[in-house]
């Protein structure tokens, strides 16, 4: 089994690209089902919801502050992005939602977000309304605990990336992890000048 996944990845991965943008078509279909809502809270404790930022682009990342390496690695690529789009940031609130709500309080999450970029708005709330966001928005997550550990000494397997919503709060797309920042700036500045 493994010797046969292994030599599907390399025969993809050697792909002519007609067989390559079918792939990415393939995995593009992940993003099917996407319903675009959340309610939570923002560093002061009060609601935000997905409503809340009609008329401004959305892009949202979900992670957690003790993440080691995915979630600031998305965070310096958030903060770039907005820094590259210069004056049309303004029109697009970038996002960042724990999976981690346990431990990422308002205060935590603000300061954690603030040291990127002091726009990049981190959201939390109870456990059910964390794990419902996560389940509109297609994300995985859970807990790993490793042996012989205290239990509030875990990490959090999540999904990686960003999700980008519309002026009017409907899914756009989903820029995968470690696509390029200028790629990632390039589109969303496309989507900005659309009419």
């Amino acid at each position: 089994m493994i010797r046969l996944c292994a030599l599907l990845l390399i025969g993809l991965w050697l792909a002519p690209p007609a067989l390559a943008e079918s792939w990415e078509a393939l995995r593009s279909n992940s993003s099917a089902g996407i319903i675009p809502r959340y309610l939570l809270q923002d560093p002061n404790g009060r609601s935000v919801n997905s409503e809340d930022f009609r008329g401004r682009y959305q892009l949202i990342s979900f992670g957690y502050t003790y993440c080691p390496d995915i979630c600031p690695t998305t965070l310096v690529e958030m903060a770039e992005i907005l820094k590259q789009l210069g004056d049309k940031a303004a029109r697009v609130q970038a996002i960042f939602i724990t999976v981690d709500p346990e431990r990422d309080t308002g205060k935590v999450l603000k300061t954690y977000t603030e040291f990127f970029d002091p726009r990049i708005l981190g959201l939390t709330g109870p456990v059910a309304l964390v794990r419902r966001s996560a389940d509109n928005f297609k994300i995985r997550y859970s807990k790993v605990f490793e042996p012989d550990t205290p239990a509030d000494r875990y990490a959090v397997d999540h999904s990686a990336g960003m999700i980008l919503l519309g002026p009017d709060g409907q899914f756009i797309k989903k820029f995968p992890f470690a696509m390029p920042v200028g790629e990632i700036s390039r589109q969303l500045e496309a989507y900005i000048n659309s009419p």
